[in-house]
């Protein structure tokens, strides 16, 4: 007989973050997971000294999408609240780096996967976590 404190939470007690346009987030995100580990990592290891805060800031961008992800899948509260959490602060850096791209573009010699809001990324960057948060705080 297992005792009280042994107990585990099995994946199907945890409330549900990719039932419906959950699963589309999921999908999205990890599209962009894929998008933005790729394009950093072959720019930081081939030409980090061209541009090593935009390069950065795309491996920065890559671990956002990877957490939201990870806490999408996960479900559960304190998953919600995490990928939250993420969601704004990947909306501050959209809109931050966005901004500081159009401001004073000599800053950046080559592009982020944040510049411009996202337009290399047809803007996803700057939708997805808007929809991420609505999304999310339905989800309460």
């Amino acid at each position: 007989m297992p005792d009280a404190e042994t107990k585990t939470v099995t994946p199907a007690a945890r409330k549900r973050l990719v039932s419906g346009p959950g699963l589309l987030l999921v999908w999205l995100y990890g599209v962009m997971v894929v998008g933005a580990v790729s394009r950093s990592a072959f720019q930081i290891s081939t030409e980090f000294d061209k541009a090593p805060l935009a390069y950065s800031l795309s491996a920065v961008a890559a671990l956002a999408y990877a957490f939201i992800t990870y806490s999408l899948v996960r479900g559960g509260e304190t998953a919600r609240k995490a990928a939250l959490v993420c969601c704004a602060a990947e909306l501050a850096g959209v809109l931050a780096v966005g901004t500081w791209t159009l401001v004073n573009p000599d800053a950046f010699p080559d592009t982020t996967v944040w510049s411009a809001f996202g337009m290399g990324y047809l803007f996803i960057p700057v939708i997805l976590p808007i929809t991420g948060m609505l999304w999310l705080r339905t989800k309460r």
